[in-house]
């Protein structure tokens, strides 16, 4: 059965006149007669039958008006799922590995509520990168470190640093302090050596890491301590508060250069309300 004769016979159900059904689907009365004669041959049936001046379904259209609107019901649900995928973009979204635990899953859970079909793909790289990719059209969107001095993007949570340490790990005084930090790039990285610096304390950079997964390895090992965000430590790991105070960073969703369908502004505010994220 052609689903548009059922459209139009559903017409009729709902006008019970030739004439209104056929204008409800912008055909002629002859031609949406036609699609009814056509229909009742296909299925071999009398769909409709007068009674007095009116006509009305006969008993075979009775039966078949129910399966009608289911059919037509199951075609209209089938076509608006894939209508999602039509002109779909996957969004091209960057993360610096630090985020991946604590912000990109809840960042992700608000997109994929928003459209659910959405596909995404995830790139973890360092703020610095991240930002250039931006730049050069890499990227539709970035969760990033918000650079010193500005205000840009959109403000999702805020991080504060701290110092890391392996629980049982015990600090040498008669050695200089072995520290992993991230690269020099990052902000805690130039707070901690000022800080240690500025009060006398000889260290020794053991390792710049561009991962918060290859720091946490090196102080999971009781190689040194560490510093990064306290939105990245983990359960194994101790936060040592006899340290010096570490600053905060703003983290914020920054846009491409052109922009994604799915980041509109319902989808933006409910971003920036992240506000469950903060450290």
């Amino acid at each position: 059965m052609d689903i548009d004769a059922l459209r139009s016979f559903l017409a009729f159900v709902e006008t019970s006149s030739f004439t209104r059904a056929a204008k409800q689907i912008n055909r002629t009365q002859s031609a949406f007669s036609a699609q009814m004669r056509k229909l009742e041959e296909e299925l071999g049936v009398t769909l409709f039958e007068k009674e007095g001046r009116n006509l009305v379904l006969s008993e075979a259209g009775l039966a078949l008006r129910s399966h009608a609107e289911q059919l037509v019901a199951l075609h209209n649900k089938a076509l608006k799922q894939v209508k999602r995928y039509e002109n779909k973009q996957p969004l091209r979204l960057g993360c610096p590995e630090d985020y991946n635990d604590a912000i990109l899953p809840k960042v992700i859970r608000i997109l994929k509520q928003s459209e659910p079909t959405c596909s995404i793909q995830i790139f973890s790289q360092p703020s610095i990168t991240l930002r250039e990719w931006l730049d050069e059209g890499k990227l539709d969107a970035a969760i990033l470190t918000r650079a010193p001095s500005t205000e840009e993007g959109y403000w999702l949570t805020n991080d504060v640093g701290v110092w890391i340490s392996h629980p049982d790990y015990e600090i040498d005084e008669s050695q200089p302090l072995p520290l992993a930090l991230f690269q020099t790039d990052c902000k805690y990285h130039g707070a901690a050596v000022d800080v240690l610096t500025k009060q006398g304390t000889p260290y020794q950079l053991l390792a710049c890491c561009n991962t918060a997964s290859a720091l946490r390895g090196i102080v999971q090992e009781g190689l040194a301590i560490g510093v990064l965000g306290k939105l990245s430590t983990t359960s194994n790991l101790k936060v040592l508060d006899n340290m010096p105070a570490l600053p905060s960073v703003d983290i914020v969703l920054v846009l491409g250069v052109k922009p994604h369908p799915i980041l509109d502004k319902d989808v933006l505010d409910q971003l920036v309300e992240l506000t469950s994220c903060k450290a």
